[in-house]
């Protein structure tokens, strides 16, 4: 008995002195990660951890749902996508064509309205948000420096950095993109509860505006930028210019860093369902037009798409760019395989969510899981590929 309450004894106190060294090394987002990730067996994010953190409600209007097409689910999944569904642990799979849903599907006891993370597809939400504020005047241009809103970023190399390097993944800044290291920026950005202080920290090593590295740090730092630009929270901004406009079926959730600094995890962490999230690559595709209004510049959508540097030809403005035959798509791209692909020419969205994209789990490449993906939904069509 007295084994047991020394041994008791002294695992209270290493535990307190690790807790001690954590807020002393400034780590202690550490003791989050471990509570909200680690200990439900997960060793990353996954699609139902918003539940975990505080989260800020972005509203939606009068519905408009998508109406089903003529030929409604009337061809099954082939072998290929069964299997690769299966292994990846898809969750959703949306096929839309015209403007209508032509399949649909979802597995492992979700449905059409389970709200699951969005991960990165939120950079794409971001980027839009940036081209509305410039439309409406807050920001003068892609051009405008950062400095004009964050004075951290006011001497040196920093003074250089632009609205549009950080849309771009241009920044130069000193972000360092791993999610599976405990101990890297993009591990405490997700648990931190003052992201600002954190994006404050950043240092620009690098000339701003001459290359292409993906860093979500720099979707963290345009975010801080509209909302120093319009007053307003980006959930608040999502919500008037394109979740209601937008007619989605449902409210959707904005994770934020905490309730007292309430400043949205902007790379990430939209929670909603596959068809509203299908609605921002039909507005890309329509350039910037719904329902016969101009709710996004035309000309900056157009802009957004193309790649801004000619060596870096996967990535525009919020958006990654893939090329497959003759057909050329853009796409919303999510940690674990969250996709929005969208091939205008042909009219076609294909939407695929789900827990894993398989092997090849590199930063900022595209992983075979993306083709298969495409390849078995214009089979399904009975288009060639």
């Amino acid at each position: 008995m007295k084994f047991l309450k020394k041994f008791f004894k002294w695992i209270i106190i290493l535990f307190g002195l690790l807790v001690v060294v954590l807020y002393a090394t400034d780590t202690d987002y550490l003791l989050k990660a471990v509570r909200t990730i680690y200990l439900t067996g997960h060793s990353t994010a996954y699609l139902e951890d918003y539940k975990k953190f505080d989260n800020q409600v972005v509203e939606n209007g009068t519905p408009q749902p998508w109406p089903n097409h003529k030929n409604y689910n009337s061809v099954q999944e082939s072998k290929s996508l069964k299997q690769i569904n299966k292994t990846n642990k898809t969750i959703a799979y949306v096929i839309i064509k015209n403007d209508s849903i032509w399949f649909e599907n979802y597995y492992d006891g979700f449905n059409e309205n389970s709200q699951t993370n969005s991960f990165s597809m939120a950079k794409s939400y971001v980027s839009g948000l940036m081209g509305k504020a410039i439309q409406e005047g807050y920001i003068k241009s892609l051009d405008q420096p950062v400095s004009d809103f964050l004075p951290t970023f006011n001497e040196g190399l920093a003074a250089k950095m632009t609205v549009g390097d950080l849309s771009s993944m241009a920044s130069g800044t000193n972000w360092d993109e791993k999610y599976y290291s405990p101990l890297s920026i993009t591990t405490r950005a997700y648990f931190d509860d003052d992201l600002e202080k954190v994006m404050l920290g950043l240092k620009v090593v690098r000339e701003p505006g001459t290359s292409y590295k993906y860093a979500s740090g720099d979707t963290q730092m345009l975010a801080m930028v509209i909302e120093k630009a319009t007053g307003k929270k980006m959930y608040d901004y999502l919500t008037e210019s394109f979740w209601k406009p937008l007619g989605s079926e449902n409210p959707t959730l904005w994770q934020v860093d905490s309730e007292d600094h309430d400043l949205v995890k902007a790379y990430c962490c939209i929670a909603s369902n596959a068809k509203d999230f299908a609605r921002f690559g039909k507005l890309y595709k329509d350039y910037g037009k719904w329902n016969g209004q101009q709710v996004l510049d035309s000309a900056f959508v157009a802009k957004s798409l193309k790649p801004r540097f000619p060596e870096s030809p996967e990535y525009g403005y919020g958006w990654w760019l893939k090329t497959i035959g003759d057909k050329h798509f853009f796409m919303m791209r999510g940690h674990l395989g969250q996709y929005v692909f969208v091939e205008p020419n042909d009219n076609i969205i294909i939407v695929r969510l789900g827990h894993s994209k398989g092997p090849g789990d590199a930063v900022a490449t595209f992983t075979d899981d993306i083709t298969t993906y495409i390849k078995e939904a214009y089979k399904m069509l009975g288009y060639d590929l």
